[in-house]
This record gives structure tokens, sequence and C-alpha cells, in this order.
């Protein structure tokens, strides 16, 4: 039996409809997402064009590419008319996004408020779904020389070496530190364990006159700062 031709193909569409030729003559910013995703995966399925199909993705997600971003393969796979190849497609260029923004928020350097701790770091650990410690070094006008991932651990936890954290310090010449960490489950209360592992590390501080400057947890839309809530 001869197969009828797919009437949802996107080279059915008229040039403008296109989001190719839409891109080309018009600009990316006159794309909407599912039309940057259906550029991605190219087609679609029988019963849907790319660019339905990659509406159906978004919508499942409420339209929120962040939450997009933390989608597995498997569970991209799980649409009609998603391969491997184009889950994998799709969840490349989300990351490629997520380390621009990190990159743009790099770019600042100079750190002055706990909001802009949050801006630099939240693309790094805010959307984890497990806990991350890191040291952000600074010099004495407050701009970024290094941030470090100190450790990695489960949800209920991570390990900090807080010779490690000095050490390092000294290497790069830095003059004050900021600490940070996520707490996946969304809870930005600071546990026990969190005010003990800030204390340590302030006095251990203090001997080599490196300032703790704040302590931040980060979680994926807001922040905790020990210092602004007066625990530093």
């Amino acid at each position: 039996m001869q197969e009828k031709p797919n009437s949802f193909s996107i080279k059915n569409w008229s040039q403008d409809d296109q989001p190719r030729e839409k891109l080309i003559h018009k600009g990316k910013t006159a794309l909407s997402d599912a039309e940057l995703i259906a550029i991605l995966i190219g087609s679609g399925n029988r019963e849907e064009s790319a660019v339905d199909l990659s509406k159906r993705i978004l919508g499942s997600v409420e339209n929120n590419l962040s939450e997009l971003g933390k989608l597995s393969i498997k569970q991209l796979m799980d649409f009609k008319g998603i391969g491997e190849a184009k889950a994998i497609t799709i969840m490349a260029a989300l990351e490629l996004g997520r380390r621009r923004r990190s990159e743009d928020a790099l770019e600042k350097k100079k750190i002055n408020s706990s909001k802009s701790v949050f801006e630099l770091m939240q693309p790094v650990i805010g959307e984890l779904m497990h806990e991350e410690f890191w040291i952000i070094y600074l010099n004495n006008s407050n701009k970024v020389i290094q941030k470090n991932q100190l450790s990695k651990g489960g949800i209920t936890g991570t390990l900090v070496d807080v010779r490690l954290v000095l050490k390092n310090a000294l290497e790069v010449g830095a003059t004050s530190i900021i600490l940070v960490h996520n707490h996946p489950s969304g809870n930005l209360k600071p546990s026990e364990a969190d005010k003990q592992l800030t204390n340590k590390l302030k006095k251990a501080s203090e001997s080599l006159d490196i300032k703790v400057l704040d302590h931040i947890i980060v979680t994926e839309k807001a922040y905790f700062s020990f210092v602004d809530e007066n625990l530093l």
C-alpha cells in the first residue's frame, strides 16, 4: 500500500510558517519556544507536526523551560516521535542555555550583595536533585577569582574539608570567601549542621586573615543569606 504523504510535515507549510525560514527572515526572537524546539527535533509524528509535538512536550511541564531541562532522556522519549537522538538534542540545547546563563552571571564578576551570589550560583546548583557545596574566592575588591565545587553529596547532606578550602584560598590569593550550597528539598531554613560548619570555617579563616563574607543557601527560585539574617 502506498504511504500517504504526511500533511503535518513542516515542508508542506507556507514558508512564513516554517520555523527555520521564520528564523532566517524574521530573526530568532520572532520564534516561540515550541518553534525553537521544533527546529531541534526536525520532524514530528504521523499525527502532529514538529511544532505541535513541541507544544505538547512544553505543555507537560507547564511551558517552563527550566522544568523541561530536568526531564531525563527516557522521559522525553515517552513522547511519540521523540527517539533517543532527538531527546539528546533537546537535552544538549537546554544544557548549553544553562551554561550560557552561568557564564553571563560570572561576567559580572564583582559580588556586591547576596542577590549577586544567587544570580551567579543558581544556574549552577539551583536545579540539582543532589546537594553540592561550593566556595567562591574573592580578591580585596570583592571580584570573583575562582568558584570551586568542594563536595557533592546526596539530598541529606555533603562533607566539607575546611583545610582544602583554606589551602585553595591561599593558592589563589583570596582575601575573602563565600560559602554556597543548595537545598534540593526547596527548604531555605539552615540546618544546625549548616550553622556549625559556617562557624567552623569562619574561625579557621580568621587565623589566616581571610574573611567569610556570607553563606548562601540556594534553591531553584530563592535563597537564604546568613548575613542578611544576622547569622554571621
